[in-house]
C-alpha cells in the first residue's frame, strides 16, 4: 500500500510540473541560409547592390543570410566558400574575385556541384562554360560591352551638341584625345568598355571628328594593337589610384594644349580620381569660370551623380544596383520556395544556351 502511494504521488507531481510548464513546443524553421561572398566591401558599386540586396531581404523572412568580404583574395574567398558548406548553407551567392580565367570559378562550381548546392553568380563575369558544367549554376550580370557602347553614345551626344565639338577639340585639328583609365586586366568588362566605348564615339561621330589616345595614356603590350584596346592608364577600379595616375600625367601634359581633351574611365571610381587630381589645378571645379574637361564614367554610383549636377562630371552609364539586387533575390527565392533555381525567368534578359540573366545600363547626363 505504501508503494501504490508514493507511485500514486509521484505521477501526480509530474502531472502538475507538466502542466505549469508553458513553454511552446518547437517551432519548425522552413528558412534557407544563403551566403553571399563579395570580392571586395570596398567597391562603390557593389556597395550599392549590397545595400540594395539587405533592403530588400528584409521583404523575404524565409531567408537568411551572412555576406562575406573577400577582400580581393580569391584563395581566401575559395577558403570562406568551403567553410560555408561546412557549416552548412542552402545557396551560394559569388562574386567571383578572378575574372582572368576559369579555374577560380570552375573551382567553385565543383565545390557547389559536390554537395547539390545551388550556386549564382554574379556581376563579374563567369564563363558560359563553368556556368553550363553544373545544372544548378547560373549567373546574373550585365552585357560586357552594352556598357562601352553606351559609354561612347553619351560621348558622341555631348560633343555634338552645342558647339561642344569646337569648344572641347582645343587645339581645333579635328581630333580629340582622350586617357582611358582601364579596369582590372583580364576582365571582359574592362575590356569592353575599353574598347567599344571609343569604337562607338568615332562610328557616331564620322566625318565631323575622331577620338584618338591621348599622349599621356601608357602603352601596353597585353592587348591587340588596333590603336584603341592597348593605350590606357591602369586605374584598376580605384579612384585613389586614377587621382594619382591623373597628377602624373599633368606633370608631363597639358589640360590647355589639346594633348589632354576628354576623360574616359571603366568605372565611376576612376572617373572622380581623375577630376580629384583635376581640381588641383583648377579644373572641374564645377566653376563656371573654370577650366573643363569632359569626363565620363560606368555605374552612376551617387558620388558621380553629384559630381554630373555639380558641373565638375559630363556623365556616366547607370549600371543599376537594386535591379541586380532584385534579380539574385528572385532566384534565390526560387530556392526558397523548393524550386529550381532559375525556375521562372522567362520574363528576365536571359543569353541563349546558359543559364545568364542580363541586367540593362542607362545613360545618365
Amino acid at each position: 500500500m505504501k508503494k501504490l502511494l508514493a507511485l500514486m504521488l509521484a505521477v501526480m507531481m509530474i502531472l502538475a510540473i507538466a502542466a505549469c510548464d508553458t513553454t511552446p513546443p518547437p517551432v519548425e524553421d522552413d528558412s534557407i541560409k544563403i551566403d553571399v561572398f563579395w570580392y571586395t566591401f570596398g567597391d562603390t558599386y557593389l556597395t550599392s547592390v549590397r545595400n540594395a540586396m539587405e533592403d530588400q531581404l528584409g521583404a523575404l523572412p524565409d531567408i537568411k543570410y551572412t555576406m562575406h568580404d573577400c577582400a580581393e583574395d580569391q584563395a581566401k574567398q575559395t577558403e570562406m566558400v568551403e567553410t560555408a558548406i561546412t557549416q552548412g548553407t542552402d545557396l551560394l551567392v559569388v562574386n567571383i574575385v578572378t575574372t582572368g580565367s576559369e579555374e577560380a570559378a570552375q573551382g567553385i562550381a565543383d565545390l557547389a556541384k559536390d554537395k547539390d548546392l545551388p550556386i549564382i553568380f554574379f556581376n563579374r563575369e563567369v564563363s558560359d562554360a563553368v556556368v553550363n558544367s553544373y545544372d544548378k549554376a547560373c549567373f546574373v550580370g550585365t552585357d560586357a560591352d552594352e556598357a562601352g557602347y553606351m559609354q561612347g553614345q553619351a560621348v558622341a551626344d555631348f560633343l555634338l551638341k552645342d558647339g561642344n565639338l569646337e569648344k572641347f577639340d582645343i587645339d581645333g585639328n579635328g581630333e580629340i584625345s582622350y586617357i582611358m583609365f582601364r579596369g582590372e586586366h583580364g576582365n571582359a568588362e574592362a575590356f569592353g568598355r575599353t574598347k567599344y566605348a571609343v569604337e562607338e564615339a568615332n562610328r557616331l561621330l564620322e566625318g565631323k571628328a575622331k577620338l584618338v589616345p591621348s599622349p599621356a595614356n601608357e602603352v601596353s603590350t597585353q592587348y591587340d594593337d588596333d590603336g584603341i584596346s592597348n593605350f590606357f592608364l591602369y586605374g584598376n577600379w580605384s579612384a585613389a589610384e586614377a587621382a594619382d595616375l591623373m597628377r602624373t600625367a599633368l606633370t608631363a601634359h597639358s589640360l590647355t594644349d589639346g594633348s589632354i581633351e576628354l576623360i574616359l574611365a571603366n568605372n565611376d571610381d576612376q572617373a572622380i580620381g581623375a577630376i580629384e587630381a583635376m581640381n588641383e589645378v583648377g579644373f572641374n571645379t564645377g566653376d563656371d569660370d573654370a577650366g573643363y574637361i569632359p569626363v565620363f564614367g560606368v555605374d552612376a554610383t551617387t558620388v558621380a551623380q553629384e559630381a554630373i549636377s555639380a558641373g565638375k562630371m559630363t556623365g556616366t552609364v547607370k549600371q543599376d544596383g537594386p535591379a541586380m539586387a532584385a534579380g539574385i533575390l528572385f532566384l534565390a527565392n526560387n530556392v526558397a520556395n523548393g524550386e529550381d533555381v532559375f525556375a521562372h525567368t522567362e520574363n528576365f534578359n536571359v543569353d541563349d544556351g546558359v543559364n545568364k540573366i542580363r541586367i540593362p545600363y542607362s545613360i545618365v547626363s
